[in-house]
């Protein structure tokens, strides 16, 4: 049973914004999470992130495909190949400094860890600047099938005009 919206505009406006910063701090801390029990959680480490990692996945892939599907990208960043590599940069970066500290911290080899670290480094700046190049197209297309819908209802809206 659907129940009437008690709250003004004001207040439906002021829920939006608690919810947005609520479902950010969720994300961000599961992500957290997830990066302090993998460096500090030894063999189970595994075992250790699914119930996070598993509910970060879902919130990620429904943020995505409910962005995408209203073309909606971001407030301040721009869908192009710099904004891309940058971010997929950082990525890279914070993954390798993670893999880094994992592997000194479970086999106390310096050089080995370093290696491990840069390679998972490049690794990840490639799968991400692949999977934001492949999004960033992705969105580019819906913005523009959205586009043409909005066009061809603004047609039929003035073809009926005239026919009045």
């Amino acid at each position: 049973m659907k129940q009437k919206n008690k709250l003004d505009e004001m207040q439906e406006q002021k829920l939006l914004e608690i919810e947005h910063y609520g479902v950010w701090i969720a994300f961000w801390g599961l992500l957290l999470m997830i990066v302090i029990q993998t460096i500090v959680g030894g063999g189970n480490a595994l075992q250790n992130i699914a119930g996070e990692f598993t509910i970060m996945i879902v919130l990620a892939i429904y943020l995505l495909a409910a962005c995408l599907k209203n073309g909606i990208w971001d407030r301040r960043l721009a869908p192009n190949l710099k904004t891309n590599f940058i971010i997929s940069l950082g990525t890279g970066f914070i993954c390798g400094i993670i893999i880094f500290a994992v592997s000194y911290f479970n086999y106390h080899h310096f050089l080995v860890s370093v290696a491990s670290g840069f390679f998972t480094m490049i690794f990840t700046l490639f799968l991400t600047l692949v999977a934001l190049s492949v999004t960033a197209a992705v969105y580019k297309k819906r913005v523009t099938k959205l586009e043409n819908l909005v066009d061809e209802k603004d047609g039929e809206s003035d073809k009926q005009k005239v026919n009045e």
